[in-house]
This record gives C-alpha cells, structure tokens and sequence, in this order.
C-alpha cells in the first residue's frame, strides 16, 4: 500500500506524480481568437482579445514571417537575441500589431491614424533613440474602469508610439520566456485562453481533487517590485539599453484622472502590450515553487487555484502560500477575496465546478456573477424608449451574443437550460419594446392581430382590468402574435440552440415542459 503524501510537502523530482496537462509548454501555435465578447472584463481582458490569447506564433516575428527557435545562450546565460537590434527590426511589425488593437490615445492625445500618416519618420526617430540608447518613454494615462467583484481596476494607457516599442520589445522576449512557462499558466500565451485553464482545472476536480485554494493577489500590477523583476530580466537579457529601456517603461510617469502626474515606484501598468508579458515573468517564479510542491494548480494572470483533496490540506497550502508570496514575491494576498472551498463555491474566469451531480460527473456551469452580468447587459441592451426598429435591436444584440456564446460555450450540456432561460428572458423584453413602441392598446390589438392573434384573444388580453407592458409581454396575445418563430425569422441568436450546434450534436428535453418564452 502506498502512502499518500503531504499535498504541500516537497517530493523529490524521480517521484512526481504525472499529470495529464503538460506542465512545460512546448511553445506550440497560437490558436486563432474571435472578437468575442463587447467587454466581458474577466481578469485582464480586453474588447479587442477577451480571452486573453495571444494571436501570433511563437518564434522569430521577422517580416518574412518565418519561425526561429530562440538562440542558444552566451556561457553568462545571456540570450544573444535579446538585442535592441532585434527590437529595431520588429518596430513596423509591432505598429501593424497596434493598428489592430487600435485603442485610445495616450496623454500626447495622439491616435493611431496620426501616427500612420508619418510613420516612416516615427520609426525612423525610434530606431535612432533606441540603439542610442536616448529613448525616453512618455506619460501613461490612467483610466479606472470598475471591476466585476466591485471596486475599481487602473489601465494604464500609453502613447501610441510607446504602444509600438513595448509591442516590439513583447515580440523579442516572448520566444526566449514562452517555452520555459509552466504548463499550467494559461493567461496571455499563445494556444491557451480561459477555456483552457477551465479544462484543466475540471480535469484535477474530476480526479477527486475537490478542494480548491482561491488565491487572490491583491492589486498585483500596482506592487510589481521593479528591483526584483529588472533582476529577473537580468538573468537572460545581457543588452543594458534593452534593460534601461524596460525599467524607463516601468518608471513612467502616471496622469491621474484628476490631471495630476505621480511617479510609480512599484507596479507594471496595466493595459500595454508588454505588460502581460512581465505579470508571467513575475509570477513563473510561483508557478515554479507550486510544481516543487508537486501541487496540482492551474493559474490565468493573477487568479491562481491549488487543487487539493482535503480542507485540511487546502489550509496548509494557503497558509504556506502566503508567506511564499508576500516573503519572497513581495506581493500582497488579498485575505478577504482568497479561501479554501469547495470548488462549486468559487467564482474562476467567469465559471464554476460544480460536482454535486445525479451521475457524479463534474459540471462546468455559468458562474452566479457571469449570470448577473450577463442579465444586467442584456436589459441595457434593450430599453424600453428604444427609438428604432426592433430589427436593429437584434442585430446589436446578435453582436454580443455570438461573442459571449463563443467564450462561455465550454459548459456542460446540464447548463444549456440555463441558456435556454436567458433566450426566453431576451425575447420577453423584446416583446415589451414591441408593445411599447404601438404605445396605445388599439394599436397593440391591430398589430396582434395581423400577426396572427384571435380578435377575441387579444381585445380581452388588453381590455380586461389594467396590465403593464411587462405584463403584457408574458400574455398569451403576445406569445402567439410575437412568438418564437417570428423572432427566429428576425434573426435573433439563440444561445441554446447554437450551443447545441457547436457541439455538433441537439440537446434532445428528458421531459416536456411549458415553454418559457
């Protein structure tokens, strides 16, 4: 009989348990990304990439395109590729990556399409600053944009020729740090997304690791500790005008909403392109000490779960953790938002697992918060003063809805009633927009009854006592003349049909049931 270990104990390297998800990445392709979603705010995402993913292969980002293995190192450790030299010659392709994003201007006020009228002479001045090493980095503006939980999240927005040397500084360093990430950090990588960190994660639950450590570090890019990461970066880049160029960029001066400038002497500003790059470089160093552990975890940016079989074993880890994290990281555990739960209790990247299942199989369901969120845009999408037409309402709404569909399509077929709720709740509020927008009841009774509705049926839903629109938009007129073929030949996306679509295969109901929209 074997004897279990300490789940937070150290076990020597020959005794590893294997687990199924590789925990060194190969430095694979990167997986094509959709627009998705309109701004779903999951941890570190943004409209233009809401899963996080990164949309380029790893390798020599040259224009030829052609992939290079990153360079053997110097006998120091050194990787010669990490050059200011092979910045310079990522500066054009870093602007094309940047005009993709498009985004707002920095504090210079200066958009994308300014800096593309002149671009030759841009990238001309910023080849000469930086092998001259003369470079000097502008303001950063800061924009608080509230947070799902509650509170606020700073961005830090540069300007959009600081966007183009932090994008081409990106495209240098990631070939020489990518292949060395662990296996199990999923955020901001090529080929991983939150998809995937929820696959893993339902992978170790799956396996009986049922107990989840939920850590949460508290404002993470505001205590980056910049002696700590220029050390890190030491290690492997051996050019000092690259290592002065990327501490000038942490040391940027900061706008303030309020218009007042302030100096950061700790933290990486969120919302450049270098800045996801750096979180992992930080945070590999955690992922390193968990793999030691030999402890199952899976982590997305700043949102890191331990997987473990006992409460008991969970409040070691998160005691361990902590003094890890804040003793050598140099980083703050937010003790309010962290826990050791069942992993049903937790909210991850907008899910939650949910093993308390009829067949015992575990269940990735939408999480109470993605819920919410989704249900409060779903009626500011569709106000009852809505002054067009009803076919332009849709069409937004489609929008939105194939973006959200395309991220959270990873739940289990037992969440599909779920979708199926959300599909008849969007067409009662389009039914109320309709009823709304014929204003009088005599109307209402017109329109009804050119779409179908008995006379009869409609005169004694609208006439009989006093109903609101709301109340209305449930009745048996409205679901007859407004009914769910007539919004399917609008064209209106229904969730839980096109999840079925995607899984190649229709969810067939185990009993029948009053239709609920």
């Amino acid at each position: 009989m074997i004897q279990e270990k300490s789940e937070d104990g150290i076990v020597p390297e020959g005794r590893r348990k294997s687990v199924q998800t590789p925990k060194r990445s190969g430095g694979g392709k990167a997986v094509p990304v959709e627009e998705q979603m309109e701004q779903l705010e999951l941890p570190f995402m943004t409209a233009e990439n809401p899963q996080g993913t990164t949309d380029e292969p790893v390798g020599d980002r040259s224009p030829t395109g052609s992939h290079e293995e990153p360079k053997m190192k110097d006998k120091e450790g050194k990787a010669p590729s990490a050059t200011m030299e092979r910045v310079v010659e990522r500066l054009y392709k870093a602007f094309v990556k940047v005009a993709q994003n498009d985004g707002a201007p920095g504090p210079d006020g200066q958009t994308v399409e300014d800096v593309k009228k002149s671009l030759s002479k841009v990238i001309r001045e910023l080849e000469r600053k930086l092998v001259a090493g003369t470079y000097q980095p502008g303001e950063i503006r800061r924009k608080n944009i509230p947070k799902a939980g509650g509170g606020e999240r700073g961005l830090g927005i540069p300007n959009v020729v600081d966007r183009i040397v932090q994008e081409a500084v990106r495209q240098t360093l990631e070939p020489l740090y990518e292949p060395e990430f662990h296996g199990s950090s999923h955020g901001f990588r090529p080929g991983r997304s939150c998809q995937t960190a929820i696959r893993e994660a339902h992978q170790y639950v799956s396996e009986g690791y049922d107990w989840v450590v939920d850590i949460d570090l508290e404002k993470f890019f505001d205590r980056v500790n910049h002696q700590r990461l220029m050390a890190v970066l030491g290690r492997k880049i051996g050019d000092d005008r690259l290592l002065k160029v990327i501490h000038r960029m942490l040391k940027s001066e900061v706008v303030m909403p309020e218009g007042v400038v302030v100096r950061t002497e700790e933290g990486v500003p969120q919302g450049g392109p270098l800045s996801p790059l750096l979180s992992n470089i930080v945070l590999d160093e955690l992922d390193r000490e968990l793999e030691r552990r030999d402890l199952r975890f899976v982590r997305y940016a700043d949102d890191c779960n331990v997987f473990v079989r006992s409460e008991r074993a969970g409040k070691r880890v998160m005691t361990s953790l902590k003094s890890f994290i804040e003793r050598r990281l140099r980083l703050k555990v937010n003790e309010g938002k962290s826990a050791v739960a069942r992993p049903r209790e937790r909210h991850f990247l907008g899910f939650r697992l949910e093993d308390e299942t009829p067949d015992g199989e575990v269940d990735i369901r939408l999480s109470k918060r993605t819920c919410e969120r989704i249900e409060a845009r779903l009626r500011e999408m569709t106000p009852r003063n809505w002054g067009r037409s009803i076919k332009a309402c849709v069409e937004k709404l489609n929008t939105y809805l194939q973006g959200w569909l395309g991220f959270f399509s990873i739940v289990s077929e037992r969440e599909v009633s779920k979708l199926g709720s959300l599909d008849a709740h969007l067409r009662r509020r389009l039914r109320a927009m309709h009823l709304k927008q014929w204003k009088r009841k005599e109307t209402m009774r017109k329109r009804l009854e050119r779409l179908g509705v008995r006379g009869k049926t409609a005169r004694k839903v609208l006439y009989e006592g006093r109903k609101s629109i709301w109340a209305l938009s449930i009745s048996s007129a409205a679901h007859v003349g407004l009914s769910n073929r007539y919004f399917t030949e609008l064209g209106l996306y229904s969730l839980k049909e096109n999840w079925s679509r995607k899984q190649g295969s229709v969810v067939v109901p185990t009993q029948m049931a009053l239709p609920l929209g």
